[in-house]
């Protein structure tokens, strides 16, 4: 059983470059920089119709980081540009101490994270930016499922003040979620109710999770499906509701297992819920270059790895 329509495949990093565009018309005191890779992030139409408020920054990325901090201090909105690797793991001690720290309304747009970043391999290939943005005091995270999310969460983030990470992805990706529907930052969405497991699942892996949840129903599992687009402010009400119902829970990402958001999810059951709980994500090691799916299968992200990861929880829930 399909429980959403695939739209057709679209990259979700066009869902950024066209949400920023439809900014550029809304709010004249939203402004874009970017490292040299306009093309990438999708960021020509709003550098072409707004020059006066897009700013180049070059192969400079810290430097790029300091630029909008001191541009929110002057009352602009802006926003950087640059793969997800260059956004966090290079700039680390710049959105520390000039973004987080002083609560600068900086919005930081990376594309290209985790394995479906593909051939260009484990140097660009950032599993850890999730971790890293989420352990800093005053920042939203945000990850969304598929284009048109990506496009509604770029207009949501203008709205809000304070620094927010919003991770997006290269390859073109089923396209699923209502193209009207409304972004609430913090509030997960319930995709799919069932009885017998959580799946919690974040990014590129929602609609892995999905073909997952339609392959259970075929052996007699009803598996609940969440989409926990926003990482930070995390949505525990609904993983309690959840959890509390089903009673087990797999958590599937495009990150690293450890400090992502299956760490987050455990932490929040082991203080309020105790449950078995599997852990879809990379474990521990690099990546390397290959395509997406090819990665996604080899270092266990796809949607068999899921259905097994929910046989595995289930079974701890019932031992036989």
């Amino acid at each position: 059983m399909a429980y959403f329509e695939n739209q057709g495949n679209k990259d979700t990093r066009s869902g950024f470059g066209d949400g920023l565009s439809e900014l550029g018309e809304k709010n004249k005191n939203v402004v874009a920089l970017c490292a040299d890779l306009t093309g990438s992030l999708k960021m020509n139409d709003f550098a072409d119709r707004w020059p006066e408020r897009f700013i180049q920054c070059g192969i400079a990325e810290a430097n790029m980081m300091g630029v909008a901090a001191g541009l929110a201090i002057g009352g602009k909105i802006p926003f950087t540009g640059t793969f997800a690797n260059f956004s966090t793991g290079r700039v680390y001690d710049q959105i520390r101490q000039s973004i987080a720290y002083s609560d600068k309304n900086v919005k930081i747009c990376a594309s290209h994270a985790g394995l479906t970043l593909g051939e260009d391999g484990a140097t660009h290939q950032i599993l850890e930016d999730i971790g890293m943005m989420q352990m800093l005091p005053n920042m939203t995270v945000i990850c969304p499922a598929d284009y048109n999310q990506t496009k509604a969460a770029t207009l949501a983030i203008a709205e809000m003040d304070g620094p927010v990470y919003l991770r997006f992805g290269r390859p073109k990706v089923p396209n699923f979620t209502p193209a009207n529907a409304e972004f609430k930052i913090g509030k997960a969405d319930v995709l799919k109710e069932g009885k017998d497991l959580s799946i919690i699942a974040t990014g590129h892996l929602v609609w892995k999770s999905l073909e997952a949840a339609a392959e259970l129903e075929k052996i007699g599992i009803d598996a609940e499906v969440i989409n926990i687009h926003t990482i930070k402010p995390l949505d525990e009400e609904a993983i309690l509701k959840s959890v509390r119902k089903t009673g087990a829970c797999v958590v599937a990402e495009e990150h690293q297992i450890i400090g992502g958001l299956g760490s987050r999810v455990a932490q929040v059951l082991a203080s309020n819920a105790p449950s078995p709980i599997e852990f879809v994500g990379v474990k521990d090691v690099f990546g390397e270059s290959g395509t997406p799916e090819q990665l996604l299968v080899k270092y266990g992200l796809s949607n068999e790895h899921i259905v097994e990861a929910a046989q595995k929880v289930i079974s701890k829930r019932h031992p036989a």
